[in-house]
């Protein structure tokens, strides 16, 4: 192995749950974008009214705005990011998916994205910048 490998290997092994944390803060940011769309037309104006008692936009975009806040700031995060992984792959496969076989052609590239990024993230955690991460210090 080169030292520029090891070198490599070693920055990524070092810093592996700053940068977990920093994908869990992005994916969670641009996540609540989606819910803030559906629920107050913000930050761009969404297509329908918000329906409190409906599944899309009500259900989805609550899970979308508090799921996505409980994920930015790292509370609940493997219990948060298994619920979401499911609405997210329920989401593809009852909306895009019966559109067309190609994520491209149907749409549903965000959600398959989001649906692996939020099961990973139930799989290891928030990362060291979560507040579970704090919470599990202070116990």
């Amino acid at each position: 192995m080169s030292e520029l490998t090891q070198n490599v290997d070693a920055f990524f092994s070092k810093w592996s749950q700053e940068l977990l944390s920093a994908l869990r803060i992005v994916a969670a940011f641009m996540f609540m974008q989606h819910g803030g769309q559906k629920m107050f037309g913000f930050p761009v104006a969404g297509n329908r009214e918000f329906d409190l008692f409906t599944l899309n936009p009500g259900l989805i975009g609550i899970l979308e705005v508090f799921g996505g806040a409980l994920l930015l700031v790292g509370l609940f995060t493997r219990q948060v990011a298994f619920v979401l992984s499911g609405s997210m792959a329920f989401a593809y496969f009852m909306v895009h998916a019966p559109q067309d076989f190609w994520t491209r052609a149907n749409g549903g590239d965000a959600a398959v994205l989001y649906c692996f990024v939020f099961l990973y993230m139930a799989a290891v955690g928030g990362g060291s910048w979560s507040l579970d991460k704090l919470w599990r210090r202070g116990a």
